[in-house]
């Protein structure tokens, strides 16, 4: 259902994101790899041994204009965009007290003007294609909200409204829009946390245990697989907000 399908993937270098750009590569997808540092070649080389095609593109989401660009060489270079997954974030965790407008605005700006970005500019290709579906990135913490999180808390709840108000938008034309909440997944970061700490958030998960990056990318993949279903969310969080 998928192969041959042209999938953009923002914050593909590591983690969640790239774990989704190989499962989709999995699948027969073309590949357009957006990473805002560095990427790494045996990234690269893992989703062309797939035998599918993989575009690096190197830019900051948060850049209307990078955004516009992207699509452009990505629709003119690959011949369709089919799907688009909202990916990329960042986080500058600090008590609301204490947080500096300058750490406000680069999560507002990354995590939810981004994602309107890339939709704004991808819109105009699936509508006239008069298909597409759109995926974003939210989390656990957008619905429930987090101390210590205020800015985060508030760019994925955003990306939820965003979500469903594109969803809205572009349904006539087949287009489908829906966000995933990821509650904590296995990363790097988390294996850095105290005993206690990671005791605590355990706690908090009715699964007692973490996500992994290929539960989120699964669910990525489903979402795009199944053109009935449209402004949803979808909690990948081992039931903490159930």
């Amino acid at each position: 259902m998928l192969k041959g399908k042209t999938v953009i993937v923002t914050g593909a270098a590591k983690g969640i994101g790239r774990e989704i750009a190989l499962q989709f590569a999995k699948k027969g997808c073309n590949i357009v790899l957006n990473y805002r540092s560095n990427v790494s070649d045996d990234l690269i080389q893992e989703i062309e041994g797939c035998g599918v095609q993989c575009m690096p593109v190197q830019g900051d989401v948060s850049d209307f204009a990078f955004a516009g660009q992207m699509v452009k060489e990505a629709k003119k270079a690959l011949g369709t965009i089919d799907v688009l997954v909202n990916n990329a974030g960042i986080t500058r965790d600090m008590l609301l007290m204490r947080m500096s407008e300058e750490d406000f605005d680069a999560v507002i700006n990354t995590n939810l003007k981004g994602t309107f970005n890339m939709i704004r500019h991808v819109s105009n290709v699936m509508l006239k294609q008069r298909s597409g579906a759109i995926i974003n990135m939210s989390s656990v913490v957008g619905v429930t909200g987090n101390a210590g999180q205020a800015n985060y808390a508030a760019s994925k709840a955003g990306v939820i409204g965003l979500t469903k108000s594109t969803a809205k938008e572009l349904a006539a034309r087949g287009v489908t829009c829906n966000a995933i909440a990821p509650g904590f997944v296995e990363t790097d970061m988390t294996g850095a946390l105290s005993e206690e700490v990671q005791k605590a958030i355990l706690d908090t998960i009715p699964l007692k245990k973490y996500g992994h990056v290929d539960d989120i990318a699964r669910a990525a993949v489903f979402l795009a697989e199944n053109s009935y279903i449209t402004g949803q969310v979808l909690n990948v969080d081992g039931g903490m907000v159930m």
